[in-house]
This record gives C-alpha cells, sequence and structure tokens, in this order.
C-alpha cells in the first residue's frame, strides 16, 4: 500500500469534521515530511509514512484537528532536528503540549527491570492524564507499530509485544476502546504465543466453515423476530478473536470444544428501553444458559462500557452469546474516551464539563492521584495492574456509596477502598446484615459494613491475602509503622539506661541538637536504629556528649553495670559496694512483658527462661532482644560484644498472666504407660506440653526431653518436685540453653 496522500488525510478529517482547519493539517503534513527526509523505518518505508498511517488510524475514531496534528508531529522533536519551541510557534501551544506528552512517553523504556517499570508506567499516566489526547495519539501509534512488528528484530519483538500486552491493551480497555483494545492484544498474542495463536485460528476457521450457516440463519432469525414486534434493530455476528478464546481457555482451563460461545452477535437498536423489549423477546423464544445474564446497563463497567449479555441455546442447540446495546453505547463500547471528545467551534476538543466527564477518565485521574501520594514505584505499578486487569465486582457501604472492586476481593479490601483508616481499623464485616469473615469473597451488589477497632495493627499475613494494590500498599506501610513503633520504643529505653549509667541528662532535645553527627533525619530513626541493634547506645551518648571522657566510665561503680554475667571485674584497690543484677533489678533495666508486650522479645531458643529466672537481653541486629536466663552457656558466645547485652528484668502484669517457655530433661525407665504417666503429672500441675522429643539410649531406659510453658520459676519447680516422686523416673533436670 503506497502512502498516503496529503489530501487523503485532509478528506478523512473532513469527512466528520466539515469545520476542519485544512491549513493547519496540510502545514503539518509538509513540516512533518520535511522533517523526517529520507528516514526510513524497519520496514524499508520511509519514515514519515509512520505518523501519516496513526493519525489515520485516530480519524477512524474522529478526533479533533489538535489531535490528528499531534500524530502527524509525535515523533519529530525526538527523531529529528524540530524542537518544541518551533512546534509551538507554527502550531500553538496547545499542540505543543501534545507533543511534548507524547515525546516524553516515548523516552520511557517500560519494559525494564521491575522498579524502573513502574517509575516509567507512573511517568507515562502523568503525562497522559495532563491530557486525554496523548493518550489516544499513544495508543494509535502503539497499533501501528503492532501492525508492522514483523520487521522489528525478534530480540525486540517479544519486549515490545509483552509491553502492549500488559501496558498498553489493558489501558484501551480501561478507556473503554474495545476494538483497539481488541487488535493490540490479538497482535500481541500472535508473537508472545505463536503456537496457540496458530493452532486456535486453525481450530476456528475450522469452526466457521462448518457452522457459518447456522450463523446467518441465527441472524435473519433474530432479525425477523424484533421485526415482527416492532424493533428496529440491527443484527450482527461475529466470531471471537483468537486472543479472547485462548484467555477463557486458559482462565476456565477447557479444551477448545467445551468453549459454548465461539460465536456473538451484537444487537445494536436505538433507544435504551429497546434494549430490554430485545431481552425479553429473545429469552421467551431461546432457552437462557443461567448465570451468563449480566446486565451492564444498569451498572456500566467503569470504562463506561454499556451493554445487556446474555447467553441463549439457539436453533440447533448451538450457543450464542449476545450482546444488546443502543447506537450510542456501542459507540463508547468501540471508541471508549474517544467518543466523549466533542468539538466546540469546530476546531478545539476539550473533554466537556465534570457532569459528562467520562468515568474512564475519572479513572485516570484517580489513578494518577495515586501516584502522586505513591510511597513506591514498585508498589505502584502492582497497584495499577491489579486494578487494570481484573474484572469488577460492585459493593455498596450501607450509606450506598458504589465501591467498584476487583473480582476476588474480600472486605478488607473493600475496607481499604472506603478509606485507609477504615481499613487499619478493621477487626470484623457484616455482608448483607450477616457476620461474615474478613476475608470473604465479596460478589456483585454486597453491602458491606465494617467493624472497626482503634488501636488495630492490621496483620501483616492480610497483605498476601488481599487483592487491590491500595490495601496491600497500606497494610505494609501499617506493619511497618508498627514493628518500627515497637523498635523505637526498645531503643528509647536502651538509651534512656546508658545516659543513666554516664550519668548525664537525656532528653529528646538534647538528642536533637545530635541528629547531625547521628547521619539521622529524626529523633524517631535514632530510637529504631538502636532498638534494631544498627547503632549502639554508646555512640549515641558520645554524639549528644562529645566531651564525655571513656575514663569517667572506667570504674564499675560509675558504670552502675555488671559485664552482663551477674559478676563485676574488681581491680586492685576496689572499694565497692554492689547489687548483682537480676535479684533486686535496678530501676534502669529494661521491663520485659513477654511475647505480647510491645517489645520485639523472643526466648532463648533451647531452654527458654521464665520469670523468677535472672536474665540477661542480647539485641540481635534487626531482629530485637532474645531473653536468656543468667546461667545460659549460650551467653559466652557474646563475651566479645558487651554493646549487644541488655540490662533487663521481668515486668508482669497481674491481670493477664502469662505463660512462658521452659524445657526439662528426663530419664525414664521402659515400662508401658511411663511417657502417659509424665504427660498427666505435668497436666495436672497445670503445665502446657509443647513438644516431646524421646530418645532410647538402651533398651531400659528412655531419655525424653519436653518443651513446656509453666507461668513462672515456682510453678515450674513444683513440675520437677512432682516428676521426681514419680517411681518411673531415675532423673529430671531443668534444660537451659
Amino acid at each position: 500500500m503506497g502512502m498516503m496522500r496529503q489530501y487523503e488525510l485532509v478528506d478523512r478529517v473532513r469527512s466528520y469534521n466539515p469545520n476542519t482547519d485544512e491549513d493547519l493539517l496540510n502545514r503539518a503534513y509538509v513540516y512533518a515530511m520535511r522533517a523526517h527526509g529520507t528516514q526510513k523505518r524497519a520496514s524499508g518505508d520511509p519514515f514519515f509514512a509512520h505518523p501519516l498511517e496513526v493519525a489515520a488510524i485516530l480519524t477512524d475514531l474522529k478526533l479533533d484537528d489538535a489531535t490528528i496534528v499531534a500524530a502527524v508531529l509525535h515523533d519529530t522533536v525526538e527523531d529529528t532536528a524540530a524542537t518544541l519551541e518551533e512546534i509551538e510557534s507554527m502550531f500553538g501551544p496547545d499542540i505543543r503540549r501534545l507533543v511534548d506528552g507524547l515525546t516524553k512517553i516515548k523516552k520511557l523504556d517500560l519494559v525494564s527491570k521491575k522498579a524502573a517499570q513502574g517509575e516509567n508506567f507512573r511517568k507515562l499516566l502523568l503525562a497522559i492524564a495532563e491530557d486525554v489526547r496523548v493518550l489516544l495519539v499513544k495508543l494509535a501509534d502503539r497499533l501501528h507499530n503492532m501492525r508492522t512488528l514483523h520487521f522489528v528484530p525478534p530480540e525486540k519483538r517479544l519486549r515490545v509485544a509483552e509491553e502492549t500486552a500488559e501496558i498498553y491493551a489493558p489501558l484501551a480497555g480501561r478507556m473503554g476502546m474495545q476494538e483497539l483494545r481488541e487488535e493490540l492484544e490479538e497482535l500481541a498474542f500472535r508473537h508472545i504465543k505463536p503456537e496457540a495463536h496458530s493452532t486456535i485460528t486453525k481450530r476456528l476457521e475450522e469452526v466457521t466453515e462448518r457452522e457459518g450457516s447456522v450463523i446467518s440463519a441465527i441472524e435473519i432469525d433474530l432479525k425477523e423476530k424484533l421485526a415482527a414486534r416492532g424493533i428496529q434493530a440491527e443484527v450482527a455476528g461475529r466470531r471471537k478473536r483468537p486472543y479472547s478464546i485462548w484467555r477463557k481457555m486458559e482462565r476456565k482451563s477447557v479444551s477448545f470444544e467445551q468453549l459454548s460461545d465461539i460465536f456473538g452477535f451484537r444487537v445494536i437498536v436505538d433507544q435504551l428501553e429497546d434494549c430490554y423489549r430485545v431481552l425479553g423477546i429473545v429469552h421467551t423464544t431461546w432457552p437462557m444458559v443461567p448465570g451468563r445474564y449480566k446486565d451492564y446497563i444498569s451498572t456500566p463497567k467503569q470504562n463506561d462500557y454499556r451493554s445487556i449479555h446474555t447467553t441463549v441455546v439457539g436453533p440447533g442447540h448451538s450457543r450464542v452469546e449476545l450482546q444488546i446495546r443502543t447506537d450510542k453505547m456501542d459507540r463508547i463500547a468501540e471508541y471508549g474516551i474517544a467518543a466523549h471528545a466533542h468539538y466546540k467551534d469546530g476546531r478545539t476538543t476539550e473533554l466537556s464539563g465534570a457532569a459528562d466527564e467520562s468515568r474512564a477518565y475519572q479513572w485516570l485521574r484517580r489513578t494518577v492521584d495515586l501516584l502522586a501520594e505513591g510511597d513506591n514505584p514498585e508498589e505502584f505499578l502492582e497497584h495499577t495492574k491489579l486494578e487494570l486487569f481484573h474484572d469488577q465486582v460492585f459493593c455498596f457501604t450501607p450509606k450506598g456509596r458504589l465501591i467498584a472492586l476487583p473480582r476476588g476481593a474480600t472486605p478488607i479490601d473493600f475496607a481499604y477502598a472506603v478509606h485507609t483508616d477504615v481499613g487499619n481499623t478493621a477487626v470484623g464485616a457484616k455482608i448483607n446484615g450477616r457476620i461474615a469473615p474478613l476475608l470473604t469473597e465479596l460478589q456483585n451488589g454486597d453491602e458491606v459494613e465494617i467493624t472497626r477497632a482503634d488501636g488495630q495493627v492490621p496483620p501483616a499475613a492480610w497483605e498476601s491475602l488481599v487483592v487491590t494494590g491500595k490495601a496491600r500498599a497500606a497494610i505494609r506501610r501499617a506493619t511497618r509503622a508498627a514493628v518500627r513503633k515497637q523498635y523505637a520504643g526498645l531503643g528509647r529505653q536502651i538509651l534512656e539506661r546508658a545516659f543513666m549509667r554516664a550519668e548525664r541528662v537525656f532528653t529528646d532535645e538534647k538528642l536533637k541538637a545530635a541528629l547531625k553527627r547521628l547521619a539521622r533525619t529524626a529523633v524517631d530513626d535514632v530510637f529504631a536504629a538502636v532498638g534494631r541493634g544498627e547503632m549502639f547506645s554508646g555512640d549515641v551518648v558520645k554524639a549528644v556528649y562529645p566531651d564525655l571522657e571513656p575514663e569517667k566510665r572506667s570504674t564499675p561503680e560509675a558504670r552502675g553495670e555488671s559485664n552482663g554475667k551477674g559478676w563485676f571485674e574488681l581491680r586492685k584497690g576496689d572499694n565497692l559496694k554492689f547489687k548483682l543484677p537480676g535479684e533486686t533489678p535496678g530501676a534502669n533495666a529494661i521491663p520485659i512483658r513477654g511475647l505480647g508486650g510491645d517489645l520485639p522479645v523472643r526466648f532463648a531458643p533451647n531452654g527458654g527462661a521464665v520469670p523468677g529466672d535472672r536474665i540477661v537481653g542480647i539485641l540481635t541486629p534487626g531482629e530485637g532482644v532474645t531473653i536468656y536466663p543468667i546461667q545460659s552457656p549460650s551467653l559466652a558466645a557474646f563475651d566479645n560484644e558487651p554493646d549487644r547485652w541488655l540490662d533487663v528484668r521481668w515486668d508482669l502484669d497481674d491481670k493477664t498472666p502469662q505463660r512462658f517457655p521452659a524445657r526439662i530433661a528426663l530419664n525414664s525407665i521402659n515400662e508401658p504407660g511411663s511417657l502417659a504417666q509424665i504427660t498427666t503429672t505435668i497436666a495436672e500441675h497445670d503445665g502446657n506440653i509443647d513438644a516431646v522429643t524421646m530418645v532410647r539410649p538402651t533398651p531400659d531406659f528412655t531419655d525424653v526431653t519436653i518443651d513446656l510453658t509453666v507461668w513462672d520459676l515456682k510453678h515450674l519447680s513444683a513440675i520437677i518436685s512432682e516428676l521426681r516422686e514419680k517411681r518411673v523416673i531415675s532423673r529430671v533436670e531443668r534444660v537451659v540453653g
């Protein structure tokens, strides 16, 4: 096919816009032709043919002059000597802005490493959001590139096809441009999965040959039935595209033979009420297939798509899918957002006022708002991809506000869609008035009421259970904030005690003054870093009091601290009165509450610790504090890291008593029922057994190790002495790891 001539382009625009500015179009044609000169495309065609084809695709969408001109010029700034200033002086600021948006997009390499890809996708949407016409040109540009993709080197081909399938086709769909979306998907599918594409295409041709006559029979039949009731309708049968068939086979994991609806019919009528009359006639003529009826007229999809879908068992027992819509709905289904662009004085186009602003465009705006607050590009990409790809379920708040969510969404997603705070404080849900688990999958039309409780933190596990990017990002933020709060609390306690030992005053103000020296931006950052073990308390003391000589802390008396093993190093001549930590804990020991407190605490993995034990805390960077009994042999490993030792004490809450982990080792005589006696004794004494391991060193004896939880040391001792009374047990010891 030869290159489109100047007059052909003008004719195409004039056919739908009689007031077109022909002079503007001609100037753009000549300017771009000169700018591109002798450049060639991969196909060997003159490069200039490409912008013209893109402009031609946009004339099919009946777009305004500025958009057509931007299409003709869209590659000039990037690929030739042309400048934006020159374009503005020749074609005005509106067209300059469009070309600038397109040039920015052109620089993005969308298919790159994940983070960069998210960042680029974000820039893409920001470039589009200023003027949706930029998106229309970009989609047409992509469509022409996909149509000529076979000229591009194979290694680049797959990348472009994947980017089309992942980003541009869904965007076209989201903007309601079905035809464009389908062709983009189709072309991408051909390159990404060539075998699947050719197999399905072949099968489709066989079926059409076999059943082509049925199609025309149904068309005629349907038209006659409708005309008999006085309804003027266009009926058009069409075969589904290979891509949509393949996707259905994948999604429902069915074989080609099991697919019911390879043929679809569109019934297009004049008036909205005719849609429902057609539906009535169709359902009384042929049996409908249950579960396949969807009314997108009463609840349009988020991209403004409206139609009634139904499947009936037509003549010859073939299943027939019908889409019933008015002429206007059909236009929006094909052109989507482009159908909303309307003319003022025949030249400029704007998306009309807010009331008429299409929902697809509102979606774009909303997405862009999210971008503006977005934390990081990956989360953003995840968000848009999820939002883009799923079909919707429509749910309502008790006040009747419509919340559209992706298929598979839960009340947690719903809560975050209402407001981040609602999600963060959600503890329960009622669906249609009945209490339901927070992980129930929501259905179309559900009314969801969220029960909230203050001071809640969403469980981290929710992150993997929700389907919306917004919920996922918010849960991630909330759990990060909660964990950080724990570490910051621990860090503050560690620092208060470190300053006390150095006999210096500690205030947030003093710490603020030292932030620069510590290379942190906020006091909380310092607390969290100390709590995580990434920064040592001694360094913070030094930063706040640079004049503090280390000698000042040389005597244990001044330090008021032990070396962690419960004894002080004495030097000749020291005259000391001292308390051992753990006996009557000093005021500056960190209180430990067990696992439910607000500190990130764990107990020694081999043997635990229980109230009544004298204990030591060891700080592990990034993981919090591990509590060991003072006599634990594992402590020797930390001898050379004094900064990791924390002075800790028990702080028990009488109102909510808690169990703590301990381990005992027994040696029992092998006779029937000996293990039962052991476990019964522990149970009778209110001990909880977590794990039992048994080794039989000789035929007569068994070594048993039991992990149990008890209230405190007294409780543990009582259990041990009770076990020692048993005849079947020769030895019982507590194990300290």
